[in-house]
């Protein structure tokens, strides 16, 4: 079990700043507990994954989304790997495919996306509909994508 996990997945679990559906919530859940016990995760070395997830989540505060990144970077940290991923002068990574469709795919997770190529692992995604809008030319470039909350947007938030 080896993933790129995008910031959402653990901001979801957390259950705080999201209309998520309680199934979502919990898929994120399960999902993190299982990373925690046996995965693996796929960070970069220059440390733009981990300082995403610092700006979002809290350690040592309630929640499994917090509790996940707090266990990697301490108890599980062997069992984080960091991946070269190169940052251009102009803010694009190298490793992100360069397709025409992909132009208006969110920059803030490209890095997750060139991570996947360059790692093989799946990034793992709750509730951001890019991924989803995005997911053939992704998939074509190389970029794997496991859903956690399934790939029917309409399943992923709450009626409000």
């Amino acid at each position: 079990m080896r993933y790129v996990v995008d910031t959402n997945v653990p901001i979801v679990a957390n259950g705080r700043d999201t209309n998520a559906t309680a199934e979502c919530r919990l898929n994120s859940i399960d999902f993190l507990e299982n990373m925690i016990i046996k995965g693996r995760l796929i960070l970069d070395v220059g440390g733009e994954i981990e300082q995403e997830y610092t700006r979002h989540l809290n350690m040592g505060q309630p929640g499994v989304g917090n509790r996940f990144i707090q266990a990697f970077l301490t108890a599980a940290a062997k069992r984080i790997e960091r991946l070269e991923i190169t940052k251009e002068k102009d803010g694009s990574y190298r490793d992100f495919p360069s397709v025409g469709s992909l132009k208006k795919f969110d920059l803030s997770d490209r890095k997750f996306a060139a991570l996947s190529i360059v790692s093989g692992a799946p990034v793992a995604n709750a509730v951001d509909s890019d991924w989803l809008e995005h997911r053939q030319a992704l998939e074509d470039s190389g970029v794997k994508i496991h859903f956690v909350c399934g790939a029917d947007k309409g399943r992923w938030f709450a009626r409000t």
